[in-house]
């Protein structure tokens, strides 16, 4: 154990940020992260409790007290040596993960303060092991298997990245021109840097993973094709790239995007870059974004740095409810992002086919739907007008019925998901695992790098077996 004293403070050491009046101008990384006295000091507040119930939350299991030991002895590289061993991508959980409902909420701190701030302590150890060591490990040797993995997602790296440790030869089939996902389309710059995700990436093809892009599983290839072709199993980690409208009228019009086409543009088009760069976008100077998760903050806050003057989230339920991260939340508030909460769209208006307006209805909670949130009611006789340029649309996504509509073997869900073995994650077509958003519809980036552990372990047993 550490010989330095104990942190008993209650509260986090706080980490450093850009100024919310400069953040909001551009798409530099908003939280700057610890230094090195600032982690060794927020390391001194866990208290190594006998049970770790923060490891038992973990989606990948890090061993969390080990690694944050290391941290307080400033033995830095050990510390993500650990978090490497069962975490294919430490760098990015440490900044995208939901830690609040994850590892943190069973923190024995938090019962009498805050926890400890795992995330940040997991992001300094990544980034200062990119920033120290340039080395990559050596490359496990080959057990002569195949596997493929379709989606390069954060479940297809974290299966690609678990196999090729196991000494599988694993091949990533991307649909896009650049690997990544959801990581790369979808997360805006200012939380996580797309030049770390590449070097996460880089590290996965350093143990032999193959990523073959512009690659559509169920248009240019078939999974049937990948098992000719020698695969001897395959992973699906596609994710849920097909977005939700609220079938209102005016969806059709010009300046009405779906939340993952707008943060294309934004992250793979790199809109991002603008001003010195000419933007894939037309903003115009009032926002709205309707839907009240991570994605619809994202959403916003981009809109707000390309220049709008008024930026506002649409979301019929209360604050209470909004399913974003509170740290999303408060950034955004914070970045002068409006809440309109307890509203609803009922049309979006138009002149000569572009965007002019929105109508919206106040509501108000009623008895508790089949998720336990309280159920949105309209207020009769509440309907107001609100003046527009863009409508975003952030009310969640749903799998690409493309893959599964190319087998009658792929057995699915009504609303698209694709239907597993809870424990395995096999599906009912043999040889075949899924995982991830493709399973579960939109969910976050940890779980589905859970689900992408798991299911490297089921095809390694099944594999072994088939010897």
């Amino acid at each position: 154990m550490n010989k330095k004293k104990r942190n008993m403070s209650n509260v986090k050491v706080s980490m450093p940020e850009q100024a919310p009046d400069v953040r909001n101008k551009n798409f530099s990384e908003v939280a700057l992260g610890y230094t090195e006295e600032m982690a060794q000091e927020e390391a001194l507040r866990c208290l190594h409790c006998k049970n770790h119930p923060c490891v038992a939350k973990c989606p990948v299991n890090v061993d969390i007290p080990a690694f944050i030991e290391k941290i307080a002895s400033g033995d830095y590289e050990d510390a993500y040596q650990i978090i490497a061993s069962t975490n294919s991508l430490p760098a990015i959980c440490g900044r995208v993960c939901p830690q609040e409902t994850q590892c943190e909420s069973t923190c024995i701190r938090g019962i009498k303060g805050e926890p400890v701030a795992i995330g940040r302590l997991e992001r300094f150890a990544a980034d200062w092991h990119l920033a120290n060591v340039k080395e990559q490990p050596p490359q496990p040797k080959t057990n002569g298997r195949r596997v493929a993995v379709i989606g390069s997602g954060p479940a297809g790296l974290t299966c690609a990245g678990d196999l090729a440790k196991m000494g599988y030869e694993v091949t990533v089939y991307e649909a896009f021109h650049v690997a990544g996902g959801v990581l790369m389309y979808g997360i805006p710059e200012f939380r996580l840097p797309k030049k770390l995700v590449q070097t996460e990436i880089d590290g996965l093809k350093a143990l032999g993973v193959e990523i073959v892009c512009n690659t559509v599983i169920g248009l240019t290839l078939s999974i049937d094709d990948l098992f000719e072709s020698g695969y001897e199993a395959i992973f699906i980690g596609s994710g849920a790239g097909l977005p939700r409208f609220m079938d209102i009228p005016g969806e059709n019009l010009n300046q009405v995007y779906s939340a993952n086409e707008f943060l294309t543009r934004v992250n793979l088009m790199q809109a991002w870059r603008w001003p010195e760069t000419s933007t894939p976008i037309n903003i115009g100077k009032r926002v709205a974004v309707v839907g009240g998760g991570n994605v619809a903050m994202d959403a916003a806050r981009c809109a707000k740095r390309f220049g709008a003057e008024e930026v506002m989230i649409v979301y019929r339920r209360s604050e209470d409810e909004l399913p974003a991260r509170k740290e999303e939340v408060e950034h955004a508030k914070h970045e002068g992002i409006i809440f309109n909460l307890l509203t609803n769209p009922t049309e979006i208006k138009g002149c000569d086919g572009w965007v002019t307006g929105m109508t919206c209805i106040r509501m108000e909670l009623g008895e508790p739907d089949a998720s336990g949130r309280r159920r949105p009611v309209p207020m009769k006789g509440s309907e107001f007008d609100i003046e527009l340029d863009t409508v975003i649309m952030a009310i969640g996504q749903s799998p690409n019925p493309l893959l599964r509509n190319t087998t009658d073997e792929l057995k699915c869900h009504s609303w698209g998901g694709i239907i597993v073995d809870e424990e395995t994650l096999a599906t009912s077509m043999p040889g075949v695992w899924a995982g991830g958003d493709a399973v579960t519809g939109a969910a976050t980036v940890i779980l589905a790098m859970g689900a992408g552990k798991t299911a490297a372990n089921s095809i390694d047993a099944y594999l072994k077996d088939k010897k």
